[in-house]
Order: structure tokens, then sequence, then C-alpha cells
């Protein structure tokens, strides 16, 4: 099987859509011999901060001399990136490879009476294969959705993260922060220590029980372990850790936005956690992996005449974040933004948090089955402005805001994932 014909296999299988539960990837690996079962595995949830937490504590890893493997999803461009070892994506003609071994165990499985495993749960088990094959030290592995109820949660990990709780795929994990973080606690596991920057009192409260049923010692980032904001500018910024045992000043990270400094605090945590088992990790390792660490299209700033700043705030919190970083980085800017949003994500508090931020709004449709009437947002942004646009073609939108800027003004292109996902490349073709 050839690269293209993977691609068209795996997507193939989105017809089997959001299908939930861990009977079907369970069989799968049982019949793969159980890979999973076989990686030292730091799993990631969250609402908000799951990839570049994942990113920062596979990158310091990294650079203390350990093969790490990371499985994130989506991806931005392709398909590669979401296996990564030590920073290198896996090679297109592996991705052929580990689905032609993949795939007779598929038609197996339904001939014996099974349902389809899903897209998602197909490219978790590839996961499981790769990396055991190729015998990482350790795969830090971001969960996809939820927790309990996700493919990667057949893992007994020896590190859990929830990064935090917020609102967000509701009609999946429930319209309660109880009833979500209830979901995101279950990648906690008998005796696997947890580390959380969670500070709603509700989610905390979930997952602190959890973590007591389950015998599990949990770290709260804000108060087992606290950290504070140094200086910072569009090239980064420091933060100061203070951990049980690590007491680090100005340690740096190439992100922008006070929210990233929570993310890093839970990934030098949590890395605090894996020496505290064992795991060597040198002061120089952390600085220089947290340094190096880049995590694409989340508060990126792109080009300069005119800037771009791209950033996936997919939900609700996210918006907040990147209002504040907004005002905070960019205070005398105009804001033309490019805005485009699925329609099971809180919309109209996206729109009011952001439009009165802007001074032009386009709105854009994400290329998804499920960006619903997307237009709705326009009317939601007049509210607060009257210059919106409704451009259906992404690449056309981008166009036209960099059209727009004038002398001065910065681009802020936002909202769903794969929308921002598909404008990044359209800027990127810009500049590049």
């Amino acid at each position: 099987m050839l690269y293209q014909e993977a691609m068209d296999y795996l997507q193939n299988l989105t017809k089997f859509g959001m299908n939930f539960g861990l009977g079907r990837i369970t069989e799968l690996l049982r019949r793969l011999n159980n890979p999973h079962r076989r990686i030292r595995v730091i799993h990631v949830g969250g609402t908000n901060g799951k990839g570049s937490t994942t990113a920062m504590i596979a990158r310091v890893l990294q650079s203390a001399g350990y093969r790490v493997g990371t499985f994130t999803s989506p991806h931005l461009h392709s398909f590669t990136e979401r296996y990564l070892i030590n920073n290198q994506e896996i090679k297109p003609e592996r991705v052929a490879q580990l689905i032609s071994v993949l795939r007779p165990h598929l038609e197996s499985m339904v001939a014996e009476g099974f349902e389809h495993p899903t897209e998602f749960e197909v490219s978790t088990a590839m996961a499981f294969c790769y990396f055991e094959e190729e015998k990482v030290d350790f795969l830090v592995l971001e969960v996809g959705l939820g927790g309990a109820i996700d493919s990667t949660n057949v893992v007994t990990p020896i590190l859990s993260v929830i990064t935090n709780v917020a609102m967000d795929h509701m009609d999946y994990l429930g319209y309660t922060i109880a009833e979500i973080a209830s979901v995101k606690a279950g990648i906690i596991k008998p005796g696997a220590p947890v580390v959380t920057a969670s500070d709603k009192p509700e989610a905390l409260e979930i997952i602190e029980s959890v973590c007591k049923e389950q015998g599990c010692r949990l770290v709260r980032v804000g108060r087992d372990v606290s950290w504070a904001r140094g200086g910072h500018s569009l090239q980064g910024q420091f933060f100061d850790y203070n951990g049980a045992a690590w007491k680090m000043k100005d340690l740096w990270i190439s992100f922008l936005g006070s929210h990233q400094v929570i993310n890093a605090a839970t990934a030098v945590a949590s890395l605090e956690v894996l020496q505290q088992q064992g795991v060597n990790i040198e002061e120089d390792a952390l600085r220089e992996g947290l340094a190096a660490t880049i995590w694409p299209a989340r508060l990126e700033l792109i080009g300069t005449n005119p800037p771009v700043l791209v950033d996936a705030a997919h939900n609700y919190d996210g918006a907040r974040c990147l209002r504040q970083a907004l005002d905070e980085y960019f205070p005398e800017k105009r804001i033309i933004m490019v805005l485009g949003m699925l329609g099971d994500k809180e919309r109209s508090k996206v729109v009011a948090e952001l439009a009165p931020r802007a001074g032009h709004v386009i709105i854009t449709k994400p290329n998804s089955p499920r960006a619903g009437d997307w237009m709705q947002m326009a009317d939601e942004a007049r509210r607060y402005l009257s210059r919106v646009d409704t451009i259906e073609n992404i690449a056309q939108a981008v166009a036209l805001a960099i059209n727009l800027a004038g002398e001065g003004d910065l681009i802020c292109v936002t909202g769903s994932f794969y929308m921002v996902a598909e404008a990044r490349e359209a800027v990127l073709k810009f500049y590049y």
C-alpha cells in the first residue's frame, strides 16, 4: 500500500463517525499482541493546553537524553505530524506499512461480528504499534476527546496529567463542569500519580475524589507547586517555578500568553514527578527543552507586513485567553479578525469575547460537516461592530484580511482547529 492509498483508506473510516467506548480498540489491540502494554506512557488530558503541555514534556525528556514518542491530534497540515519521535515525524511509507498490517485485523474483526473501529481508534492503534516497534523510552500521549471514553484510555500510564477543565464538546462530555471533569478524570489509573492545573472548585473536587479512590498522589499546580510570571516579549516569556524539590528561576518558553505559563508549570510539575520516580532530568535539560519547544497555531506570530497572529481558540476559554493576549501584547493595534467555528461550539460567547476587540471581522466556514449555519456568526458579530464580511473560502478570507490591512494593523486568525490549519497554510504561502 502506498501512502496516499493508506490516507484514502483512513479517510474512508470517518464514515464510522465518533463512536465512543473502549471495546473495539481493546479487541484490535489484543489481535496486535497489546503493544500499548510495553510502553511507558505519560497520558495528557484536559480541555485546553493539552498539546502545548505534551510538547514541552516530550521536548524536555528528549533533551535529557531519552527517546520520546508523542501522539497528538488533530494535525495541522500533514497526518504524519501526529506521530513524532524526538520531534521527527513518522515517514509516509511507514504509515502505509502500518495500515497494511492493521487492515487484515480490521477486516477479520468485522467478519467475526465486531463493530468496525473508527478512524481515530485505528490511528491510535497505529501509534501503539509504531512506538512499541521503535522502542521509545516514553510515549507522551495526548487524549483525543474527553478521557474515560477516548480510545487512548486503554493505557496504564506512569503519570496522568489533566491540564484544566472547561466547557467544550458538551454534546459528548456533559453540560456542567462536574460532568466534564468526571469524564476527563477517567484517565486517572490506580496508583499512578496525577498532575493538574485545574482551578475550578467543582472540577478539582471530582479529580481529588477520583485520586483518593484510586490511591493516586495528586499534585495541584497553583497549590502544591507554584509559579510566577516574569518578563515577556513577542519572542516569549520567563517564569519561576517553585516545586517540592525543584526551585528554578527564569525558565524561558517561546510561547505568548499568561495561560502558556500555566501549561509550562504543569509540564515542569509533571517532569518533577517523573524525576521522583527515577527518571533522570538535569536542570540544563529542563531549561533547554522548554526553550526549544514550538507548538504552531497557539498565539503564533507570522510575518511582519502585516503581522498575522494565528491561534486555535476553539472554545470560550480559549477565546478569553486570546482576548487577554491581544489586550496585553497589542493594545494599540487595530485588529482584522478572520474567524470560523464549528456549530457545536459556544459561538455566541466566543463572538461576544472577541468581536468587540476587532475593527473588522471576516467570518469564514470551517471545512467540516459540523460547520452548521456558519454565517449566523456574522449576525452575532454585527451586534458589536459594523464592519463584518462573510467569505466561505478560507484562503480567500485570509487574502481579504491581508489586502485590508493598513500600517500598524494586526491580522488575527482564530476559531476551530481545522479552519485555523487551512488559514495558516494560506498565511505561510503568502509569506514564504
